[in-house]
């Protein structure tokens, strides 16, 4: 099987604008798609081959397709909806399905991917926007070895790190799912020291030094308090992201008939943000299910 050159993603929102254009940057014939008319024009001026609403037309020239949307649902609207693009995918092709996903609603994926006589790799990501505008994610992938060496030059455009977890199909997505559970947990004890911090009288921009520079630092902590302290909530990532990923985190323990307190704690608070208003607002607002306490207020 030769290696990947016409590659379409499909999800240009933060992490996806910044994978398209590190494939372009890359040298690879880029097609990207979103419903979002701006985040098209936005790839066509970056040096996308082309851009639009939807992979269907373009289905047949591909090598690759790469998946960047938000959810499972999405994932199989994209591929096996009203406007489904599986079916017009050349045999062969290869998915990259970069979304959060249950390992059991991938592997569904790739038995119907594999009917049509279509590749699959099974490839979480994280890093944040930053990271993904850099070529600079964290890839936590599955799938048949040759899979992988077919598709080098596109993850060494966009991952710093390529962990290749095995050959089957899930298991990405299960180290994934573990890793969600860490971020969501961190974020939320964040939140919960900040609170804690405004209720006594601690300047928070004072704890966050301390903390940042002692033992008690986290990634979370040091990427989203930040969000806090300038009382800027604008979605990043938003609260409803982890009300769906540490439920997802929640289902697969249960499957495994396995406790996770931490977890199940931290969805509580996601849920109560969401129940609040705050779901579309950055994953950080839920320090504000806190009450009695005063945070700062953006500019």
């Amino acid at each position: 099987m030769s290696a990947v050159s016409r590659i379409g993603l499909v999800g240009l929102g933060s992490m996806g604008m910044g994978m398209a254009k590190s494939l372009i940057r890359a040298g690879f014939d880029t097609l990207g798609f979103d419903l979002n008319p701006d985040a098209c024009a936005a790839l066509s001026e970056a040096g996308a081959v082309a851009a639009g609403p939807s992979a269907l037309p373009y289905a047949a020239e591909l090598d690759a397709l790469v998946l960047v949307v938000v959810n499972g649902a999405q994932v199989e609207s994209v591929l096996f909806g009203e406007h489904g693009v599986a079916k017009a995918l050349r045999p062969g092709s290869l998915v990259v399905i970069c979304s959060t996903m249950a390992a059991s609603q991938t592997k569904a994926v790739h038995q119907r991917l594999s009917e049509l006589n279509l590749e699959l790799i099974d490839a979480p990501i994280s890093g944040g926007a930053i990271k993904a505008a850099d070529g600079k994610l964290s890839v936590m992938a599955s799938g048949k070895p040759e899979l992988f060496e077919r598709a080098k030059g596109l993850f060494d455009a966009i991952a710093e790190r390529l962990y290749v977890i095995g050959p089957d199909i899930g298991q990405g997505s299960t180290v994934k799912t573990i890793h969600q559970l860490l971020a969501g947990v961190h974020i939320a004890a964040a939140a919960e020291a900040m609170a804690m911090a405004a209720k006594a009288d601690i300047p928070l921009d004072l704890m966050f030094d301390v903390v940042t520079h002692s033992a008690g630092n986290s990634w979370m902590f040091e990427n989203r308090v930040p969000h806090i302290l300038d009382g800027d909530y604008t979605p990043r990532s938003s609260v409803d992201i982890f009300v769906k990923d540490l439920g997802l985190v929640l289902d697969t323990a249960h499957q495994m008939k396995f406790p996770l307190p931490l977890a199940s704690a931290a969805h509580q608070m996601f849920l109560a943000a969401s129940n609040e208003g705050f779901g579309r607002e950055d994953d950080a607002a839920v320090v504000k299910i806190f009450k009695g306490i005063e945070l700062p207020e953006g500019k």
